[in-house]
């Protein structure tokens, strides 16, 4: 199952660094650029609302199964693509079978994990930066080595993705099955009273941390070309895995803190990151912006796992999947609004000036995420649950 989820999230990954190469084939401006990056994410958001859920009422399998065929039509849709049109409903469909994806893998990993190793959440937190890590770059490889990069890409995944759909149809079923599955599909966000207040204290932080993931996802590559002159499809990918990649470094780092220490320290150091991305844009230093992606991812790392940690701490084993679906509902509104908004602002200011703003914009996020942990921490003591039975994190994401 693990390796599921790393695959699922490193085929999210792979459009960014290709995104440019399409555009160079297509003509398409930095504004529809986004556009196809964001519409991926609405995707992902309307089956987040539908059916993130819908594995604890029909069970794991058969959810995973079909969103795994979705996953490879996606796949063989970008295969194919001669334009615009067929990019957007590649995206569509991706986004569709993501969201199915997200709440059910991280799900199924803490219904699987043993009670005495809990590697559940130390996995899903790690993943997605291991996933979008070597989807980028790997990408990025195959644009500066071989003459048909996506042919080659888009061609493995879909045979890949089929095959794990097959695979999965011989796990076993990891979930009790609830009552209600028709009243689940009804689109909603649900957080549970018990965990609505951590939920609030973290909201800035995972907006903050999403909305900078998206633009790096999104216009990093293009940043590196049109701002720092490195026409490299390579090192376009590694500025995402000096993002993501070092994600897994801060959740390994603080996997055995308390959920909020590891929230408030993550928020620090993220904030710190993303002041440092300014000065680099401003001095068009590239070893600033790459060893402030270093410092950002470290804290986006840890932050996250601190903040779905605390959200999801105690929550009951038949509401996994819905109270993940609710907090990566948040995420992806914050992964693909900004950056689209980014990619018109780039067409209209420049890609220097959108930056800088959009880099302060995500800054003061983090300072308030740090002032309102800070103050619930000061009025109401933990912001966990009174009754605590386990830790929950999440399976991520960002493509």
């Amino acid at each position: 199952m693990a390796v599921l989820l790393v695959l699922m999230l490193a085929a999210s990954g792979v459009p960014s660094p290709l995104y440019r190469v399409y555009q160079e084939e297509f003509g398409f401006s930095s504004g529809v650029l986004t556009t196809i990056f964001g519409i991926y994410s609405f995707a992902l958001l309307a089956s987040l609302l539908v059916v993130g859920g819908l594995s604890d009422h029909v069970g794991r399998r058969p959810v995973l199964t079909a969103a795994f065929v979705l996953e490879a039509v996606s796949m063989a849709l970008f295969l194919y693509a001669d334009g615009v049109g067929w990019l957007l409903t590649a995206r569509v469909v991706q986004g569709l079978a993501t969201g199915a994806l997200t709440s059910t893998l991280g799900a199924s990993l803490l219904d699987l994990q043993r009670g005495d190793r809990p590697l559940g959440p130390f996995i899903n937190s790690a993943a997605p930066g291991l996933g979008l890590s070597v989807g980028a770059v790997g990408a990025g490889l195959l644009v500066q080595l071989v003459p048909s990069p996506t042919d080659w890409v888009f061609g493995v995944l879909t045979v890949v993705f089929l095959l794990a759909a097959v695979g999965t149809v011989l796990l076993p079923e990891s979930s009790p099955r609830l009552p209600g599955t028709l009243r689940s599909l009804r689109p909603q966000v649900h957080v549970p009273p018990a965990h609505r207040r951590a939920f609030l204290v973290a909201l800035p932080l995972l907006v903050a941390c999403w909305a900078l993931g998206g633009l790096y996802a999104s216009l990093g590559p293009s940043l590196v070309a049109d701002v720092f002159g490195i026409d490299n499809h390579l090192v376009g990918g590694l500025l995402i895995l000096a993002l993501n990649g070092t994600g897994i470094a801060g959740s390994l780092a603080l996997r055995t803190s308390p959920p909020e220490q590891a929230l408030l320290v993550g928020a620090l150091v993220f904030t710190v990151g993303v002041a440092g991305t300014l000065v680099a844009v401003f001095a068009s230093s590239v070893l600033l912006l790459f060893t402030a992606a270093v410092v950002t991812g470290f804290g986006f790392g840890a932050a996250f796992l601190g903040a779905v940690a605390t959200i999801t701490h105690g929550v009951a084993p038949g509401h996994r999947a819905g109270l993940l679906a609710s907090v990566f509902v948040v995420g992806y509104l914050a992964f693909s609004v900004p950056a689209i908004a980014a990619g018109i602002g780039a067409g209209e200011f420049g890609l220097t000036r959108t930056t800088e703003v959009y880099g302060a914009a995500v800054a003061v996020l983090g300072l308030l995420a740090v002032a309102g942990l800070l103050r619930a921490r000061r009025t109401v003591g933990s912001l966990a649950p009174a009754e605590r039975s386990e830790v929950l994190t999440p399976a991520q994401l960002p493509g």
